[in-house]
């Protein structure tokens, strides 16, 4: 899998960025640094005079490839989700049992993070806690609708699909197959945001993921 995804370029819906940041060095520096620097301030604290200041760049320069910070997130968002997408198609595809198959597409979408030698000037691992703590403000805007129409959230949505059509492998009469979906997907980052702030509310902790506790709810759903 590594030797296949090192040959594939992360495609991100081109609506969001002016500039493909992928590019240029200075493009990727960007996208790079904007993750470490969203990690260290939190998105609400950070802005594009910051991130110039960070880089050695000009504020202007921020602006040749997002027109807001907004749209930055929604790049790095839809990056993570496209870069997730990969690994669920890679380690899925094979699988004829269809047990084995939802449980390793449960396991690639909710296991911990580690960072990806294929794409050195992005740390997933840092990535992964930025998706933890902010996913959900690049969607719970005013503009959230206008945004989906022009296909900004296809990637998160790919993988919905992607995962219940596993799910009705499974189970073809289960009639919540989306639901199951979007909720694995929207619990996995839940209950890490739990486990690593109010650890006293999950059973999730260093040790166990979340991957064990949804496993084991999607099961016994589709019994």
């Amino acid at each position: 899998m590594k030797n296949l995804l090192f040959n594939l370029k992360i495609a991100v819906p081109e609506k969001i960025y002016i500039k493909d940041p992928e590019t240029s060095k200075l493009g990727k520096k960007i996208i790079g640094q904007s993750i470490l620097l969203i990690d260290e301030l939190g998105f609400d604290n950070f802005n594009f005079k910051k991130l110039g200041n960070h880089i050695g760049s000009n504020e202007s320069s921020i602006y040749r490839y997002f027109e807001s910070k907004h749209k930055l997130l929604l790049y790095i968002t839809s990056w993570y989700w496209a870069w997730v997408e990969y690994q669920l198609v890679f380690e899925t595809h094979n699988i004829a049992n269809k047990y084995e198959q939802i449980t390793k597409a449960i396991e690639v979408i909710t296991r911990t993070i580690r960072e990806d030698s294929n794409y050195s000037h992005i740390n997933e691992t840092v990535l992964s806690r930025i998706i933890i703590n902010e996913n959900s403000k690049s969607f719970l805007t005013k503009e959230v609708d206008q945004e989906n129409k022009e296909g900004f959230f296809i990637v998160y949505k790919r993988i919905v699909y992607r995962l219940k059509d596993i799910i009705l492998t499974v189970n073809p009469n289960y009639k919540f197959a989306s639901s199951l979906a979007s909720t694995i997907m929207e619990a996995s980052l839940h209950q890490h945001f739990l486990k690593d702030h109010f650890s006293s509310i999950t059973d999730c902790n260093s040790n166990e993921d979340p991957t064990e506790f949804l496993t084991n709810l999607t099961l016994n759903t589709l019994k």
